[in-house]
């Protein structure tokens, strides 16, 4: 015999259990079920064990999707400042630490509490862990399949993720029950990811491992179809086998494979004309000139891949050369080789195409009753908190148009 519920939410990470909170709250019955032992992993882990809850400057501009008006619905309903709200009403201590980015002062566990006890204020009922098999409709509602006996739901809700993350339980559930109903998705692939570069051309970097500076980051003209560029000023780190973080996870969201990332290595310094200036006044070799700007094992690997002797005299050189190097350092053009796919992977970009979906609810629109919400759509946010608001502000709007 079915155990028979108002609504199934399959997936209880940030925007299931958001979701599960607010449809129970307004009087549904409400199954929040989940695969995973450990609750809310992902939000565990995220903004290094503090939780990078939501970012204050979170509004449309800052989500990526094939569809980027989705978006604004469920944003302009379910700001940052309603979910700094529910934080404040649990006593969660907070702090701002960089560009909007709001985190909890002890950890991440207390929105995980915070959540729970949401839940719980609503009566929802848990199974977890507990597998999904299958999910059907019939004439009495959705029937879920599952290893703890199977349910009856007159509204199902998918928030179930997407890829990133596999080894804490990331898979493609939500993808798979789309695709039974017929609903278009956008290609998912890895964002908010470090690149990787080799061959020769990297060589000269490949021993930079751990050096970090603060550039500008760029890529995509935005002038085809379909494209987007991206522009970022934040930190770069060389890694054993590339490129990493937070201007390179930002601008990856926005990198197309086989296209250049163009990297400005001393934003503040017009390199060109600050060498050709002062080739009358100093006196110094260019490695050490470069030195004054920029770490010196950089400044050497640099000086070296782009075909000058880090000891010949800043005097001696064609102003020519010095152009060659200015552009080297101001408008650095790579191509990065891949990225280092869902396993380092943030977040998952694209997913259930948002024009199968209604902005205002979630809810497919071909299949009355089934709503997708979260990361499992095709809107992703960039780096510091926006993914999370995204998480809280659609688990919401599923949530009150299922407690309608």
């Amino acid at each position: 015999m079915a155990k028979q519920y108002d609504v199934a939410v399959i997936g209880a990470g940030a925007a299931g259990m958001m979701c599960a909170a607010v449809a129970a709250q307004r009087g549904k019955r409400v199954v929040l079920i989940d695969h995973a032992a450990k609750l809310a992993e992902k939000i565990r882990i995220s903004g290094g064990g503090r939780c990078n809850f939501t970012n204050i400057n979170a509004g449309p501009a800052n989500f990526l999707s094939e569809n980027p008006h989705f978006c604004k619905s469920a944003l302009s309903r379910y700001t940052p400042q309603d979910f700094l709200a529910l934080v404040k009403k649990h006593r969660i201590g907070y702090h701002e630490k960089h560009r909007g980015q709001l985190f909890c002062d002890d950890s991440a566990e207390q929105v995980i509490q915070m959540l729970k006890t949401e839940c719980a204020d609503g009566n929802v009922t848990w199974r977890m862990p507990c597998s999904v098999a299958s999910v059907e409709n019939t004439s009495e509602g959705f029937l879920l399949e599952t290893d703890t006996g199977d349910i009856l739901a007159d509204s199902v809700v998918i928030a179930t993720g997407g890829l990133s993350i596999p080894k804490i339980g990331a898979t493609d559930f939500g993808y798979r029950i789309a695709a039974q109903y017929g609903l278009k998705m956008v290609e998912p692939r890895p964002g908010l990811v470090p690149l990787t570069f080799d061959g020769p051309s990297w060589e000269a970097f490949a021993p930079l491992s751990g050096i970090a500076l603060e550039v500008e980051v760029e890529t995509g003209s935005g002038k085809e179809r379909g494209a987007k560029r991206g522009f970022f000023r934040e930190d770069l780190l060389f890694t054993h086998r590339g490129l990493s973080g937070p201007a390179i996870l930002q601008i990856s969201s926005y990198w197309q494979p086989g296209t250049p990332i163009v990297l400005n290595l001393l934003p503040d310094i017009d390199v060109a004309q600050t060498l050709i200036e002062g080739k009358g006044t100093i006196k110094k070799q260019l490695g050490n000139v470069l030195s004054q700007w920029l770490p010196a094992r950089l400044a050497e690997g640099l000086l070296v891949a782009n075909g000058f002797a880090p000891d010949a005299r800043l005097a001696d050189m064609a102003d020519a050369k010095l152009r060659k190097l200015g552009d080297a350092i101001n408008r650095w053009a790579i191509v990065p080789t891949g990225s280092e796919g869902y396993r380092k992977a943030e977040v998952t970009l694209g997913g259930i195409d948002t024009r199968e979906l209604s902005q205002q609810s979630m809810m497919a629109t071909k299949v009355p009753g089934l709503y997708f919400i979260g990361e499992a759509v095709d809107v992703t946010g960039w780096l510091g908190g926006y993914n999370f608001q995204w998480a809280w502000a659609s688990g919401v709007a599923a949530g009150q148009a299922i407690g309608e």
